[in-house]
């Protein structure tokens, strides 16, 4: 029989579900999921806060969608007394930092981000040591432990802003995603210090798959994600974060676009805009290797309705931040966020 343990709610846990990071049990396939879910967040207090690069379905029973500043920003704001954050862990780390006494629940423990991965804690801390009175500015996709050796906090979305904002004559270390950091010191002159990281799905986009679509819809408006790498940033005609790309698909919304991030924010943008046409940048694939029509993050694709259901059943997996690491890692989030409540 496996062992189980006990958490604060008095919930079973087994062990089984701690090594595989998510509650494992089998859901009646005859459930409505969608509206039982509903009905468990209504019973629990719950919200669910979802990233556009997950599933559709997953969008469609959001509470909120939106992308990493956008999520932060709710999770800040939120009354209810538990979040479900279907993203990647470094969001439900965010949530919690955010809202310390709010439960905040991770569908999958595994769904981690290769960028964060990127940029260990350990490896930082010693980067700093070598760069003495250098100021680091960190991606948000970022866990909880580098935040807390960070002194503001950056989006794709506010990182121009931001960094605008910050005293010229200082030095500066920018981190981890390289591609982003190079885009912003080229756009506002500045000479950061960059940490060599990337996006596993961001990094797949070549300027001869654009080419190749482009040729197909002379029409359209190529639109890419700024962690992206330079050549594909120089070939878009829309550069920012998701939440750029759509509202600028909102305002045009009856013409074609070659959109270069996670296909996730597909959804929201054909629900938004139905008379447009929208065609997703195929990842670039070895030689010999099997392509495919989209480019998908394979850790916000384990956020399934069945472990939002048992998330919000079980009350786990709940998130939670080491209260000295919080103490540090808040603190460059509040900053982000209170300079561009200044440039508003």
């Amino acid at each position: 029989m496996l062992g189980k343990t006990k958490t604060s709610n008095n919930i079973n846990m087994k062990k089984e579900w701690i090594e595989k990071g998510y509650v494992d049990e089998q859901v009646d396939a005859s459930l409505d999921l969608k509206k039982e879910i509903r009905q468990l967040c209504k019973e629990k207090d719950a919200i669910i806060l979802a990233h556009y690069y997950t599933v559709g379905d997953i969008q469609d029973i959001a509470d909120f969608v939106g992308d990493s500043l956008a999520l932060a920003r709710k999770a800040a704001e939120t009354d209810a007394k538990v979040m479900v954050m279907c993203g990647v862990h470094f969001m439900a780390e965010t949530c919690k930092l955010l809202s310390p006494d709010k439960t905040v629940l991770c569908p999958d423990l595994t769904a981690g981000c290769s960028l964060a991965d990127s940029c260990k804690a350990e490896d930082l801390k010693k980067f700093k040591d070598e760069h003495p009175g250098y100021q680091v500015i960190s991606y948000v996709n970022t866990t909880a432990a580098v935040k807390a050796l960070t002194d503001v906090v950056v989006t794709s979305g506010n990182a121009k802003k931001v960094v605008d904002k910050l005293p010229e004559g200082d030095n500066y270390i920018f981190g981890p995603d390289y591609n982003l950091g190079s885009y912003i010191n080229e756009v506002t002159g500045r000479k950061m210090l960059l940490w060599n990281g990337g996006c596993h799905v961001h990094e797949r986009f070549s300027v001869a798959a654009i080419a190749k679509l482009k040729e197909e819809h002379p029409d359209a408006i190529v639109m890419a994600h700024l962690e992206c790498k330079g050549p594909v940033i120089a070939a878009a005609e829309i550069v920012g974060s998701t939440a750029t790309m759509l509202d600028y698909a909102k305002q045009n919304p009856t013409k074609e676009f070659i959109v270069a991030t996670e296909a996730g924010i597909l959804h929201e943008m054909q629900r938004s805009c139905p008379d447009a046409k929208f065609y997703p940048v195929p990842p670039e694939v070895s030689e010999g290797g099997l392509g495919c029509s989209c480019n998908e993050c394979q850790y916000m694709k384990l956020n399934t309705l069945e472990k939002i259901y048992n998330t919000l059943k079980y009350e786990w997996p709940s998130v939670e931040v080491d209260q000295e690491v919080a103490k540090d890692a808040v603190k460059p989030i509040l900053r982000m966020l209170e300079i561009i409540q200044k440039t508003k």
